[in-house]
């Protein structure tokens, strides 16, 4: 009875607010009567992207409410509402999702008010019921009535709410065209990033290589001793640019992804952060790596493109934990479901992770929607900070 009770006040609740919004979507359509009356006058055409834009919120509101009583999130697909009067007015009038809206609204004004009429089941239901069960120890009726009628209510909404398939295909071009001009940004980043590396570190030592080598061969007959100190250090110069060049070499596709998949190339890059000799420790003060594969075996492999995105985003997370969370330690997890890969890195610094930063959020982003996937940061100040991407693909 008790579980009862409580499914029904949840439901008392959605119904009141239902019938709530029921009865300010009755009060609405004098807007809708207004703007109507100046789109045709003319004089008030600017008022119509505006009012959709005020049924959009109405009808995200109604997507919320429903969501949260079904356990489903409701997908909103809208066009942007941007830009001058024609054009504004142009995408409010052509955009499918207006349309669904209107149509989930008129049929609102008709079911809306079964909510308000049912909602005196519930005192009443408190009192039919304890008598049901008192006399004839029967279980109750009214009140899983309600949550019937609850659930018939976010029904509808819900099948009235879900965006049609043109809006859908709408949304689906609008995001591949912002991801294709990530990765075209991102892409064209990563060329200056190689070309700058190339620059100013192996290009500037195989100059001085080729220096050194020209004075060695000049001294070579007169100062033997001289040539040798120049050709030891020319030895060094050419050992540096080859590190220079390995350098640029695992920034473009670490081979080591190749010889070893994504998760001993994970866990190679974990011991290299917790090596005292290392670079990455001696640029971040060190840090004790945790790695954990979540149904993700060593011998599985995802596409190239895919191992090479989540390679980035660890060593990208990792760098960010060592420079600037203040943390001696970060936990990565790297995880296989039915359709994608998912990476998980967790510092527990101080937090305070800004995108606008530059602190390689923003690259990590466009990586991953260039790749149609997702990517999560949580950093509130004082930590933890959690970043999180799922990576689709087949496997």
């Amino acid at each position: 009875m008790r579980a009862t009770l409580r499914q029904a006040a949840r439901a008392t609740v959605h119904l009141v607010l239902a019938a709530a919004m029921a009865f300010g979507s009755y009060l609405f359509i004098t807007i809708l009567l207004i703007t109507a009356t100046g789109a045709v006058a003319v004089v008030g055409v600017w008022l119509l992207p505006e009012t959709v834009l005020l049924i959009r919120r109405i009808a995200g509101a109604k997507r919320r409410l429903t969501a949260s009583w079904t356990g489903r999130e409701i997908t909103e697909a809208y066009a942007p509402i941007t830009g001058p009067v024609r054009e504004r007015l142009r995408t409010a009038v052509r955009d499918p999702g207006t349309l669904t809206d209107l149509r989930w609204m008129a049929a609102y004004y008709a079911y809306g008010w079964l909510t308000v009429l049912m909602l005196p089941l519930w005192p009443a239901g408190l009192v039919v019921d304890g008598v049901w069960s008192g006399l004839l120890g029967r279980r109750a009726l009214v009140l899983p009535l309600i949550v019937r009628l609850a659930d018939v209510e976010a029904g509808w909404s819900a099948a009235l709410l879900r965006p049609s398939p043109r809006a859908l295909l709408a949304r689906r071009v609008e995001q591949l065209t912002a991801t294709r001009a990530d990765a075209v940004a991102a892409h064209g980043s990563e060329l200056r990033r190689i070309e700058r590396d190339l620059h100013d570190g192996a290009q500037a030592r195989l100059v001085a290589l080729s220096m050194r080598i020209g004075l060695a061969q000049r001294a070579y007959a007169a100062d033997p001793d001289a040539a040798r100190k120049l050709l030891a250090d020319a030895q060094d110069q050419a050992e540096e640019a080859l590190t220079e060049l390995r350098h640029v070499v695992r920034g473009i596709h670490p081979p080591i992804l190749t010889d070893r998949g994504l998760v001993g190339a994970v866990r190679a890059l974990a011991a290299r952060w917790g090596s005292p000799r290392s670079s990455e420790a001696e640029s971040g003060g060190g840090l004790r790596v945790t790695v954990q594969t979540d149904g993700l075996p060593d011998e599985a492999r995802a596409p190239a493109a895919v191992e090479a995105a989540a390679y980035f985003v660890v060593a990208e997370a990792l760098t960010n934990a060592a420079k600037y969370s203040g943390s001696d330690r970060a936990e990565v997890i790297l995880a296989r479901f039915r359709t994608g890969l998912s990476v998980r890195v967790r510092d527990e610094g101080c937090g305070g992770a800004d995108e606008s930063a530059g602190s390689g959020l923003l690259g990590m982003r466009r990586r991953v929607a260039a790749l149609d996937g997702v990517m999560r940061v949580s950093s509130p100040v004082g930590g933890p900070t959690v970043v999180e991407v799922e990576l689709p693909c087949v496997w």
